[in-house]
Formats: C-alpha cells, structure tokens, sequence
C-alpha cells in the first residue's frame, strides 16, 4: 500500500469510526452468526426453519421441565404461529426476554440443566429478523403483550384480565428483505414437528391443525425412516437415563444416523455420534468375539441416537454438531457415556434376541463378503481417482467445504460459508463453462459430466469403481465412507431443461438413490431451476421460468417486448447465468416422502418396460405448443 494512502487511512482512524451496535442491529447487520445461513426455504437448515426452532425450542423446554403436554403450530404462506401451555413468561419481563440479549431463565442450570437455549439470543433473533413480531403470555387470569417490528418495540399493552390457560403465544413474519422470495416446503415443516414429537414421547403436536404425537420416541422415528419389509431384523430400541438409542440394518449402501442433543437435531454429528458409532463397533466385536471391519458392522445401518447433557456446547451457534466432551462438569466423558450404555443394554438385548443376533451377524459377514470381492478393482479405481484429483478436469472446486474444521475470530463466518458450500453437476463442457465463469469461487464448485452418464439400476457398487465418471464424482464428493466427509452441502443437478436433460437427471437420481441413499434423505440433492424465457425492453429484463411467467412478462412490458427462448444452459452468457446461481438461485429440493420405498421407486421408472408404466406415460403425455404461435396469438390479444 503506498505511504499517502497509509496516512490517508490514518487520519480517518478517528473517534468517529468507533461505532457501538445495540443487539438488534448487530443480528440484522450478522445474522449468519445468530441463525447460520439464510437460504429461500428450499434447504431443510434454512434460516425459515431455524426461526421457528428457536421458538419452538422455549416451549419444548417448557414441556421437558413439566410444564405443557400440548403445542399448536400455524404456518401460512409468510406467518408463523406458536403456542405452548407452559408456565408463560413472568409478565413484567416480557419485553425483555424478546429484545434484550442474555436475557432469560435458563442461566439457572438447576432449573434448565438440559435444554437447548442457554445463550438467550434464539428468540431475539427471531424477533429481529421478522417484519412484524408479537409475543403474549397468559400467567394466572392476566396476559401481558407486545408488538415489534425488526425487533423495534412499536407497542407495549398493559396487562389485561385472560380466559386463556397458562402458556406462550408468539406470532412472526420472516423479513423478506432478510430471506429473500422465501417459501415454506410442507415436508421440511413436518420432518421438523415430527422430531419435536420423536424426542418428547407423549407430546402432542398440532401443526396446522393436524395432530402429531410419538408414544416410542426413536422407535417410531426409525419406522418412520425405513421401509419393513427392507430390514434385516426387527428395530433394536434402548433406553436409559438421558440417551436413548433405535438401530437397524437394511439392504441398501451406506449409513444412516439420526442423532440429537438435549431434542436438538444435530445434523452434522459431533461428539455423541462419534461415539455411538465407535461403541456400536466395539460391543459387537465383543459380542460374537471375531474381530469384524468396523465398514463390515456399519454397512447398511439405519440409526437414531439422543442424549442429554448439561449445558451442551456446540460448534455453532445454529447447534448441528455437538463438541460437548462431558456429560456434565467434571462428570464422564460423552464418549464413555455412550459406550458403557450400549455395551451392557445392546449385548443383553442381543443376549436376550438369539433371532435378531443371528440376522446381524449374516448382514455383517454378507458385507464382509462384499468388501472383499471390491477390493480389488476399488484399490485401482481410487489409485486412478488420486491420479485424476491431481489434475481433475471434471472438477472446479471451490475454496471453502462442508468439512473443514474452522477456528478463529472469523469462525461464524466461515462456519455460514460452509453451510451455503454448493456443487453444480453439469452437463457437457459448454454448461459447465457459464457455471464456472458465473460462480461464487469462495463456495461453489462445479463437476461437468461428458454426456448421459450410465443407468445403474440394478447393478451393484462395484460399477462405482469400474465406471470412471462415477468413481471421480464419488471422490469429488468425498462420500466413499459415508457423510461426515461431504464436501458439499448443497448437491445441485445443473441440466437443460429438456427431454435429454430431465434424463440425465433421472439417470443421476437413481445414482444416488441406489448408491447414496443417505444423501438424498438428508437433503443434500437438488435441482436447478434455469429461466425458460428473457422477456426485455429497453427499460427492464424479465426471467421468466415457465410459459405463465412469461405471458405475465409480455403484458407487464407491452409494446412487443424482445422474447428470447433459453433452449440450453450453454445459450446463456456467463454475465446472465450469475443471475440464476446467485443469493437469489431457484433450487427444488429432491425429497422423498415417508413411504417412499426405493427399490418399488427405482424399478418402477428404471427397470424393464411395464404395463403400468406406459399407462402412466399415455395419460400423463403432455404436449408442448410452438411457442412462436403462443406469443403471436397473445400479442392478437
């Protein structure tokens, strides 16, 4: 930097650079740091979602304390409601427990040992992120309410004579200046209640008007999650005091955990996952007394695992891995914790079910057999994969990941970036080459496929390594051993939106599905939706996404507006598509729905021709009209 700029900045290095942020506009002006990333909604951990977990967080706390064996939840299209049947906040603090930090009740670790909300922000952020925040507490016949908008109190009401039972009623609007063009996908919303009911057996949840009440805890969560006639043996479920555990195994590759914190889903693991996974290995060497590859024990599962600690710490604020190394202070390690349970409940349930002990010692030694017939050509496909990382010309990658271990002063940050970690699978060089042009380098990669990758319906993963596409996308993504080395959290299928494209994708899906079928229930799988149509004057440009958008475009600009159809990612400029993989990009999540069976799923649409799949064909065919008749025919109108 030359001198005359030093000195420059010197001397505007006053007192009048020193600013003080009061606690509303310094979550407005962060807010990765309070809530992790903010995201349209199309994510399961968008920030949307965090909103109402942090709310519904106090009342599920409520109800673990005694208080509330009843929550109603409303969501429409922008507002959010949530009532409890608690205690109700004590009326003179009402307004600062909704708008002044480290406010609350749950810094007395007697009376909240093992809830989730020790920082007393959660609910301030919400309250600063919404355009309009009400929040009313019924204690004893009298309620107290108050109203904000972005976290500004615009009216205190005096205490007033109640009807209503004790409890909490908090209403909220996400700011859509803050969460822009937000939506609320249904299945996400019920995923999250369901948990809520998961890890609360006994409590009933009423989500838009529909109830939703657990009486097994994690046992139902696994019925849930798993198809019955998939699984090699009925579902183990143990319990104990503050851990509960419900494991499986099925047919299908990989492993699949569940794991919580204190009723937080921490979807990225930590301390007690790694020592489930850990414990489950030992105790079943030391059952059958062989010396079993911890691959060969853990292939196939299916597993849920929740634990209580005191004062739980977490690696983020958004608390989705856990770094806890006590159960308590100066009490057992977490990792201790786990293994002394699961070696006294698991081996006597294993003792005690001679049936389901046999079954998962043939599921183990099935997968030992597996192994060793792939380790042969999976020891040349990664020797060439290592060879190809070197200079990868499939591969753009980025320069934060997903599973990095981040430190410092920059950690919320950093932690916000890996969270937002994005890979764009392409077809063909030219695709690929607007993306990558496009792309935000810090967080998004991108992967270009040669063509129409293989269909692997029915094939076993040996055709992983034998095919090379595969293999180097499998490594791109670091998910050979499983999900904790993902290096992306979003996976973003990035294809023309044809005939040849929504092949490729198909023949992508049953990639995943048949191989990784981890990656895709927990919501790492998504499509990018690209523009159809530019519609521009001289004034304005209009993307639009379908043929009513466009009609819509056409009307708005009026005087025979310039119409330009996108027949590929290709056509469009790298200047252009850095308007679609932006804040602003337009994903659909893939997800599938809680009877979904896989096998059904991926023969129905993948395996030989059936009769039941032309007649879909023939009454879903759906027949596209020449566009160019379409816009002469509406500019008649």
């Amino acid at each position: 930097m030359a001198t005359t700029d030093k000195k420059d900045l010197s001397a505007a290095y006053t007192e009048d650079s020193i600013r003080s942020l009061d606690w509303r506009e310094h979550i407005r002006l962060r807010p990765g740091m309070y809530i992790g990333k903010l995201g349209d909604g199309s994510s399961m951990d968008d920030g949307i979602y965090i909103l109402l977990k942090e709310v519904a967080d106090n009342c599920i706390d409520e109800h673990t304390m005694g208080f509330g064996k009843q929550i109603e939840i409303k969501v429409t299209e922008h507002n959010v409601t949530v009532r409890d049947y608690g205690r109700g906040i004590p009326l003179g603090k009402v307004v600062d427990v909704v708008s002044k930090i480290n406010t609350g009740a749950k810094y007395d670790s007697k009376a909240f040992q093992k809830s989730v909300g020790l920082n007393g922000v959660g609910t301030k952020a919400v309250n600063a992120l919404s355009t309009y925040f009400r929040v009313e507490s019924y204690r004893d016949g009298r309620v107290k309410t108050a109203e904000f908008e972005r976290g500004i109190l615009v009216k205190e009401h005096k205490e007033a004579n109640t009807n209503e039972p004790n409890g909490t009623f908090v209403t909220f609007t996400p700011d859509d200046t803050v969460f822009r063009n937000y939506r609320f996908i249904p299945e996400f919303l019920e995923n999250q209640i369901w948990n809520y009911c998961f890890l609360n057996a006994g409590l009933t949840v009423s989500f838009n008007g529909k109830k939703y009440l657990s009486k097994n805890g994690l046992l139902d969560l696994l019925q849930r999650k798993t198809n019955e006639d998939e699984l090699r043996y009925p579902i183990i479920h143990l319990k104990g005091e503050d851990i509960e555990v419900a494991v499986t195994h099925e047919n299908q590759y990989g492993e699949e955990y569940y794991s919580f914190v204190n009723g937080q889903h921490t979807t990225q693991g930590g301390t007690h996952l790694a020592a489930f996974r850990e414990a489950f290995v030992k105790t079943i060497r030391d059952f059958y007394k062989k010396d079993y590859d911890a691959t060969d024990i853990r292939a196939s599962i299916c597993a849920a695992i929740s634990i209580r600690v005191q004062e739980p710490v977490f690696e983020s604020q958004t608390k989705t891995k856990l770094g806890s190394l006590t159960v308590f202070e100066n009490g057992p390690s977490v990792k201790a914790f786990v293994l002394d349970f699961m070696s006294k409940h698991l081996d006597d349930f294993l003792h005690k079910n001679p049936a389901t002990a046999e079954a998962l010692k043939k599921r183990i030694e099935q997968s030992e057999r597996e192994r060793k017939e792939l380790a042969g050509i999976k020891k040349l496909a990664n020797e060439r994969a290592k060879k190809a990382n070197l200079h990868n010309r499939k591969l753009r990658d980025c320069r934060i990941h997903l599973n990095e271990e981040i430190s410092g002063k920059d950690k919320n940050d950093l932690e916000t970036k890996r969270l937002n970690t994005t890979i764009f699978i392409t077809e063909g060089d030219s695709a690929s080459g607007s993306i990558t042009k496009s792309r935000n380098v810090e967080t998004q990669a991108v992967f270009s496929l040669r063509g129409k990758p293989l269909n692997c319906f029915g094939l076993t993963k040996k055709i992983v390594y034998e095919n090379e596409e595969f293999n180097l996308l499998q490594h791109a993504l670091n998910i050979e051993e499983g999900l904790e080395g993902l290096r992306y959290n979003r996976i973003v299928v990035a294809t023309d939106a044809d005939v040849d494209g929504m092949h490729i994708r198909l023949l992508l899906l049953t990639f995943f599905l048949q191989f990784f079928p981890d990656l895709v229930k927990n919501g790492h799988l998504y499509i990018l939706e690209t523009p159809l149509f530019r519609v521009r004057n001289k004034q304005q440009t209009i993307y639009c996404y379908s043929d009513e958008e466009r009609l819509k475009a056409i009307r708005k600009l009026g005087n025979k507006p310039e119409i330009t159809r996108f027949k590929g990612l290709g056509e469009i400029s790298p200047d252009e598509f850095a308007n679609f993989i932006n804040d602003d990009m337009k994903v659909e999540p893939v997800i599938l729905s809680k009877d979904t069976h896989i096998q059904k799923l991926l023969e129905y649409y993948m395996g030989k021709n059936t009769q039941t799949r032309q007649e879909f064909i023939i009454s879903n065919l759906r027949y596209e009209k020449d566009l160019v008749d379409v816009v002469v025919e509406e500019e008649r109108k």
